[in-house]
């Protein structure tokens, strides 16, 4: 269980003030100037070394995509950007709207050094339309900082201008995707870019660019402060340092709360959240990153790990770490069947499998839910969803259909037992629970 003095998130519950002089006692923007005296080069090398993973569901290393950033001697005059994402629009995340809310001098210092450790001048942080409070606090965080001279010309006195800028977006699932949020950004409609070209090459307004999560950024001065080797002490090889976790569900105190990575989900749940509503025996599943990843039934969920690797190797992902617990008073089929209407209404439709495929999948999930399916639609609904899997220019798609195929995985019987009901003449299926 992780100690409270190697939280880096001190306010993570809004107890203190939110405002700089509360930051500064918590040893936010303390010498930050030293950081910055280091270099690029030590500062990407040393967020390698930690091993800190992207927070945002992809989990791609972060000093590895910060030294994409063309070099000095690279440099062809385009300015290059930081963009931060925080259109936290996932289902059952809200981990970084807290960051934004009551802490967000751990962001606004973030950006600068990672700005000046990819040899950017600016930042742009994205946030979620309907996130207004939070948006406001970064907003009056922003300002204090250029007023304390922390950031614009000559940020911290080390010789470097940074400026931040902060975006509101309209509320669409889409934006969170990094290119369809620069595409937003640059006042376009919000449907993501064929990559090649990447970001780093070729992103905002065409210049070199990197996108990372708000949770990423904020993190990235405390890592340097205390060394990546004090980060890479936390959780197993490959999984390292501390994470935000959304609790949310049937669980009896939800909650967010920062862990340890590694942390075993049953300890994580019975921990902080309070423990499953009805006790462990209670528990029918739990989707363990945000509502795109697959769900995972209880009997994987007595020893799996909280990480990128132990729950790849169970066929689900961390994502974003927004567990979210259902019961065995939960209709699982329905559940699903809502996540799908879900992405089928957040889509873009600018790519076919996905704009015509999500629209088909909900419908038969509708159909699974009430039964009025036949048993050979079970196996063809996992054959569509892996025709729509991998065929579109972002993950969307993918999250869409994930959760289908978690269900059909783990829950086939259940499927099939109401099939087999609704044909015999019996109960309703949902009432035959």
């Amino acid at each position: 269980m992780l100690r409270d003095e190697d939280r880096i998130f001190q306010n993570l519950y809004g107890q203190d003030d939110w405002g700089l002089e509360g930051a500064k006692r918590r040893g936010i923007w303390d010498n930050t100037k030293a950081l910055i005296e280091r270099g690029r080069e030590t500062l990407v090398n040393e967020m390698k070394e930690s091993g800190l993973r992207g927070r945002g569901g992809a989990g791609f290393p972060t000093g590895v995509k910060w030294s994409f950033m063309p070099p000095e001697e690279r440099r062809d005059g385009r300015p290059h950007y930081l963009v931060v994402n925080a259109d936290e629009s996932e289902p059952g995340t809200c981990k970084d709207r807290e960051i934004l809310r009551y802490d967000p001098h751990t962001l606004v210092e973030g950006c600068l050094v990672a700005g000046f450790a990819m040899g950017a001048n600016a930042a742009y942080i994205y946030v979620r339309g309907e996130f207004y409070s939070e948006a406001s606090h970064l907003q009056q965080a922003i300002d204090e900082a250029y007023d304390a001279g922390l950031i614009g010309p000559n940020a911290c006195n080390s010789g470097w201008d940074f400026d931040v800028y902060l975006h509101r977006g309209a509320g669409a699932y889409i934006c969170g995707e990094e290119t369809a949020l620069l595409e937003s950004l640059e006042g376009k409609k919000g449907q993501p870019r064929l990559k090649p070209p990447f970001p780093a090459a070729c992103g905002l307004y065409g210049c070199p660019t990197t996108v990372n999560n708000v949770e990423t950024i904020a993190v990235a001065p405390t890592i340097l402060r205390r060394g990546p080797s004090w980060f890479a002490g936390f959780g197993r090889e490959n999984n390292t340092g501390t994470k935000i976790f959304s609790i949310s569900g049937h669980v009896n105190n939800p909650c967010n709360v920062e862990e340890e990575m590694s942390i075993p989900l049953k300890e994580l749940i019975e921990k902080h959240a309070g423990g499953v509503r009805g006790g462990w025996d209670n528990l029918q599943a739990i989707i363990p990153g945000g509502s795109s990843t697959p769900c995972l039934p209880k009997t994987i969920c007595d020893n799996v790990l909280m990480d990128f690797d132990s729950l790849r190797e169970h066929s689900t992902g961390l994502g974003t770490a927004a567990v979210i617990v259902i019961d065995k008073s939960a209709d699982m089929v329905e559940a699903i069947a809502r996540l799908s209407h879900f992405y089928r209404h957040e889509s873009c439709g600018q790519c076919t499998p996905c704009r015509e495929g999500m629209g088909w999948v909900y419908r038969v999930m509708q159909r699974m839910v009430t039964g009025e399916a036949e048993i050979e639609e079970i196996d063809m609904l996992w054959e569509v969803t892996k025709q729509i899997e991998g065929h579109t220019i972002c993950a969307l798609a993918d999250g869409g259909v994930w959760p289908v195929q978690g269900l059909i995985r783990h829950f086939r019987p259940e499927l099939e037992r109401r099939i087999l009901e609704r044909k015999a003449g019996g109960m309703p299926a949902q009432a035959a629970e």
